[in-house]
């Protein structure tokens, strides 16, 4: 869905299962939308950290994630700070990085635009 369609706008689907696990090329393909975004190594998650002024924009910002973390029902793992929030997502029920870790990584970029 997201491949036809902006990853910002897709919506998340559920995803269990090894045949989940997105291959190297289409990872390379998702990344390309969300340039900010750092794969790891092993391509089972991808993180990026977000920098704000204080930390009132900070737990803006976490509390706006964390709306679309519920709607999606895709949640990342957090480090907040006062004046950042470092952003990991990967999904455990694939044994690494999904088509919904794209789309909620475009969608978390789409708040600081």
């Amino acid at each position: 869905m997201a491949d036809l369609i902006p990853l910002a706008q897709a919506h998340c689907i559920p995803r269990r299962g090894s045949e989940h696990r997105l291959p190297e090329a289409q990872i390379r393909e998702f990344h390309q939308q969300v340039p900010e975004w750092q794969v790891a190594a092993d391509q089972r998650s991808i993180t990026r950290t977000f920098k704000f002024a204080d930390y009132y924009r900070t737990m803006a910002f976490v509390n706006a994630l964390a709306m679309i973390a519920h709607r999606e029902d895709h949640h990342p793992d957090l480090s907040v700070h006062y004046d950042r929030c470092a952003v990991n997502f990967n999904t455990h029920d694939v044994g690494g990085l999904s088509e919904n870790d794209f789309i909620c990584a475009a969608k978390a970029d789409a708040l600081i635009d």
